[in-house]
């Protein structure tokens, strides 16, 4: 049987904005319940979660790292999250097999848009969220005017659980509102009880009501006792907390200063007291939407919701125990692929520490390595039927074009690549065969950079990154006919060609070719030729870019019984397109296509005035069906204009903007952009 059960079982997502102390939050709970021997921090780059190199040097978290916790007979699963935008992929998988979301807030800055997307990121994975103000030692840092800000934001069920009394960082005492205790804390961070003084027991009782009405909503029995002024004791106040977290009724929110663990022992407290386990919703969800029925005692089934590509241990793939349990050298199906795997070994996971276990219950979060034909997103099953409801991840549309620095980064860079999108699903590679380039789309620039540096120092690839060209097209715009003739004599079988073709313009994509020769002049076997050697010249336009949307009609010429062959009508045809061009008026065509971006509705004014100087057409804008307060605005814009938009949104909207776009097709530049173009392109 495995050492903890269902019931003990909690699984915790920390998020947050950048900075706010979620690594730091999840050492202190590291150190205070034992887990580690010393007491790490984020600058000295010695924290348990924060291990990748990378991290260490540039000093905050890049990837969602997992630890364990033992506290008070419940095994805390903890899954730190980064704070950056460029990551939020990595919360998106967090979220998904959290059971609860704690969310970390500077308790100097207040809230920040950080701290608004981690709130979505947990309500769209539909799981209860809490909030731990933290650094609460710090001079500025100011407790009641952050909480009133969250509050204000996210609704009334947001209640303190627990709170600072103090100012400027110096002599704070904290106090546990479920039984009115009030604690001090050492240099070493050790706490101790005090006595309620009449100031403490005051200022307790601004947030008492708040907290007592918060629990007395979640039964008749405890709203009768609130309305009558009786005291809820410190079983029936946990119960009805635990009962208002899962029912999304009650958000607690507790406080502290992680690095100097203030805070941290009531936290955890009640995350085993009063935090939902994963069998406490009932039922998960499949991808198609039904309800799937979770059972500890039934057939083993897991979700695969990350792939770490490690040089040396291999794939490790970590998992959630989605129903039953898992055992060492079981083997299981996989839904998409059918392969099947076998556990040979399981693994918990403290950082990069692994740790062998021979099974894991259901709700409990491990690491398998090595699976054959298994990635993220992946289910494993008994029966290989059943495909648990998906990581959704954030579409990237930066992108660079990748070159390798040597001729030897060149033969290591595919394999490379590949294991680096397998293990970062917000990371796209595309082989661009218009523009011979390699092009990598991420979230932003610290994403390419922290990928530059993964493959480096884990595949030895050195790459640089250059801005991509542009997959522009060319098309006529006049109805020409031209005669092309190769005449070749050096003595012995000559070359002869002779053909007249009219050109024009087309609605279809490349080239449409007709025939309508009569009397023989142009024999018919020579007709495949003449549109060959169309194609093949039309790979160059009058600027140098694939000519598109081209119609030939072949209705005249000439042969030679003897020197005309194959190789002449092509060349004939060559000469005829090249007439063509110097006739036709060709322009440049862009790819164009949908772009529809959600923002809030009082930056709509702002992001429709910067779509206008990217040439942008506005065709109207939605409310949001999903997002409460936020607008959809529909436009058509050049690609050529949108190299930068992803850093620029995000930069308008403070992150909170997002857009999706779709090439759909392509249109005339301009003639004073296309003239920059082609002058761009000849030097």
């Amino acid at each position: 049987m495995a050492q903890y059960n269902t019931k003990q079982i909690r699984n915790i997502a920390l998020a947050g904005h950048g900075g706010s102390g979620k690594t730091s939050l999840a050492e202190a709970m590291l150190f205070v319940s034992g887990g580690t021997d010393r007491l790490g921090n984020v600058p000295d780059g010695n924290t348990v979660c924060d291990y990748d190199a990378e991290e260490q040097v540039r000093k905050f978290s890049l990837s969602a790292a997992t630890a364990h916790v033992f506290w008070k007979d419940v095994k805390i699963n903890v899954i730190d999250t980064p704070g950056y935008l460029d990551f939020e992929g990595e919360v998106a998988q967090g979220a998904r097999v959290a059971d609860s979301c704690v969310i970390c807030v500077d308790g100097k800055a207040g809230m920040e848009v950080g701290t608004e997307l981690a709130w979505n990121k947990a309500v769209e994975a539909g799981i209860p969220r809490a909030f731990f103000i933290n650094k609460c030692d710090n001079y500025d840092a100011h407790f009641g005017a952050t909480f009133t800000q969250l509050h204000d934001k996210f609704g009334k069920s947001l209640c303190p659980v627990f709170i600072p009394v103090g100012k400027n960082g110096k002599d704070i005492t904290m106090i546990d509102l479920l039984d009115m205790q009030a604690y001090v804390y050492d240099d070493s961070g050790k706490r101790f009880p005090t006595d309620m003084t009449p100031d403490l027991e005051a200022e307790a009782e601004k947030y008492k009501d708040v907290l007592n009405e918060a629990l007395a909503g979640t039964s008749e029995e405890l709203m009768e006792k609130f309305f009558e002024g009786e005291a809820f004791s410190k079983e029936e106040s946990v119960e009805a907390l635990h009962q208002g977290i899962i029912d999304g009724s009650i958000t607690p929110v507790y406080c502290g200063a992680a690095t100097r663990l203030w805070g941290v022992i009531a936290m955890m407290d009640s995350i085993a007291a009063s935090f939902p386990r994963h069998t406490a919703k009932g039922v998960e969800k499949y991808e198609d939407g039904s309800d799937a029925e979770i059972s500890a005692e039934g057939n083993a089934a897991i979700f695969v919701f990350k792939t770490v590509a490690d040089p040396f241990v291999g794939k490790m793939s970590f998992f959630k125990v989605m129903n039953g349990t898992v055992k060492k050298d079981m083997t299981l199906k996989n839904s998409r692929s059918g392969a099947e795997e076998k556990f040979a070994h399981i693994y918990i996971m403290k950082g990069n520490k692994q740790i062998e276990v021979d099974e894991l219950a259901c709700g409990d979060i491990g690491m398998v390595s090595k699976l054959s034909d298994t990635n993220t997103n992946d289910t494993l099953s008994v029966s290989g039927n059943a495909t648990y409801k998906k990581v959704k991840y954030p579409t990237s549309y930066y992108c660079r074009a990748m070159y390798p620095l040597t001729a030897k980064d060149e033969s290591k860079i595919s394999q490379a690549i590949a294991r680096m999108t397998e293990e970062d699903r917000t990371l796209r590679y595309e082989n661009n065969p218009e523009t011979a380039q390699q092009l990598i789309y991420a979230m932003g620039d610290m994403h390419l950079s922290i990928l530059a540096a993964n493959l480096k120092n884990r595949f030895g690839v050195n790459i640089r990154y250059e801005i991509p060209k542009i997959p522009y097209r060319e098309k006529i715009t006049k109805t020409v006919d031209v005669e092309g003739k190769h005449k070749k004599q050096n003595g012995g079988s000559g070359q002869f060609g002779h053909v007249w073709i009219k050109f024009s313009p087309s609605e279809e994509e490349g080239l449409t070719f007709s025939v309508s020769v009569v009397g023989g002049v142009v024999p018919k076997n020579f007709n495949p030729a003449v549109e060959k050697g169309l194609q093949d010249a039309m790979l160059k336009g009058a600027y140098g870019y694939p000519m598109t949307r081209l119609a030939a009609d072949l209705h005249d010429g000439s042969y030679h019984p003897v020197d005309s062959d194959e190789i002449s009508f092509k060349t004939a045809a060559s000469l005829a397109y090249k007439k063509c061009l110097e006739q036709a008026g060709p322009v440049l065509l862009e790819p164009v296509g949908d772009l529809d971006v959600t923002v809030p509705e009082y930056m709509v004014g702002d992001v429709m005035g910067d779509l206008n100087k990217r040439r942008a057409a506005v065709m109207g804008m939605d409310a949001c069906e999903h997002k409460e307060g936020y607008t959809v605005v529909h436009a058509s814009a050049p690609k050529a204009e949108l190299a930068d938009y992803p850093t620029v949104l995000r930069a308008m909207t403070q992150g909170r903007g997002y857009f999706d776009y779709t090439v759909t097709g392509y249109d005339t530049v301009p003639q004073n952009v296309a003239q920059k173009v082609i002058e761009a392109n000849k030097q």
